[in-house]
């Protein structure tokens, strides 16, 4: 096996490799691969589809947006999760029973998509819910940043359970302002003391546990002109200041929020230069060939240690697990109000 990967994770068109993109994928930039719902038609067909990815590359990462609510891009043959708000809808009155069940959720999430074949799900959200933004809204766990870091930090540790990886998003919290970074270029011009206060508390409580962490496309003004994930300042805090040693993913860079760093080479090698390790580059097959083009010669050792180490359980034996037959009923209940 390769000891590096390279620093681009790139989407597929459907449910099956094309031959355009097995050629694509042995190319050694490539890094790693997210599924979108496009690409899931059933838990079963997820498997085969990472398995054939795997016959290509084996050492590729292979990725989810897998939180809960409606960012779930799988939902055949795995638990129907409720969004996280909908856990912390619970915590001021149930603390400990909502936390052990963040725990709870974290390690039946890690179980499934590593019994699919993945190797890490964008997950958890520590972005606080500020009222502000659709985008985010009920994909936090709370309003309340303690409480945010409480419910996060018990879904990493569920995760660790399991043998995958946390990933963190949206450094340093996406939830102060009403535009969607998907759309728009989003500007929080709120002081940097109100933020430390604020935002970053999960960020900073669990930067130590945190195996990767993706910054948001958004402009923090007070602090810094360019948007968090392109911004040597903002990532610097997040390694030097709070102790964060794991992996920086760059936010989807054909999003409109990253359009101000450039064309797609530009935008790429701002991002690697302000101190991402992995690129993501979604929906947009010319920008990804660009990045591509531009990251030859790119590679790092770090990211190898987000691929699942453990052998991978199997997902028709899950229901056999007393435990996963307790939380899949509960989050199933609670998804279904």
């Amino acid at each position: 096996m390769t000891q590096t990967l390279g620093p681009v994770m790139l989407d597929l068109e459907g449910p099956r490799l094309t031959r355009d993109e097995r050629e694509l994928l042995a190319r050694p930039e490539v890094g790693g691969v997210i599924l979108f719902a496009r690409n899931t038609e059933s838990a079963d067909q997820v498997r085969e589809l990472c398995s054939e990815i795997r016959g290509v590359r084996p050492e590729l990462l292979l990725a989810i947006d897998q939180e809960g609510g409606r960012v779930q891009r799988l939902r055949d043959g795995v638990t129907r999760l409720p969004a996280m708000g909908r856990l912390g809808r619970d915590f001021p009155a149930l603390p400990e029973v909502t936390v052990r069940l963040c725990q709870d959720t974290g390690w039946l999430l890690g179980m499934e998509m590593a019994a699919c074949g993945l190797d890490l799900s964008f997950a958890p959200v520590l972005d606080v819910d500020g009222g502000l933004s659709t985008v985010i809204g009920d994909r936090s766990f709370s309003a309340d940043p303690q409480a945010v870091a409480a419910m996060g930090g018990a879904f990493v540790a569920g995760l660790h359970e399991a043998g995958m990886v946390a990933v963190a998003k949206h450094f340093p919290g996406h939830g102060g302002v009403a535009a969607d970074s998907h759309h728009a270029l989003p500007v929080d011009e709120r002081p940097l003391d109100e933020l430390r206060r604020h935002d970053l508390v999960p960020f900073a409580a669990l930067a130590s546990r945190l195996d990767a962490v993706m910054p948001a496309h958004v402009v923090y003004s007070a602090f810094d002109p360019r948007p968090a994930g392109f911004s040597r300042a903002w990532l610097g805090m997040l390694r030097e200041s709070l102790g964060f040693k794991g992996v920086i993913f760059s936010d989807d860079l054909s999003m409109a929020g990253a359009h101000t760093a450039g064309s797609p080479a530009e935008r790429a090698q701002a991002a690697l230069a302000a101190g991402c390790d992995m690129l993501l580059v979604c929906n947009d097959r010319a920008a990804a060939l660009e990045v591509l083009d531009a990251c030859q010669g790119r590679a790092s050792r770090r990211l190898l240690k987000l691929r699942y180490g453990r052998a991978r359980p199997d997902l028709a034996a899950l229901g056999a697990l007393s435990r996963w037959r307790r939380v899949h009923a509960r989050l199933e209940a609670m998804a279904a109000h």
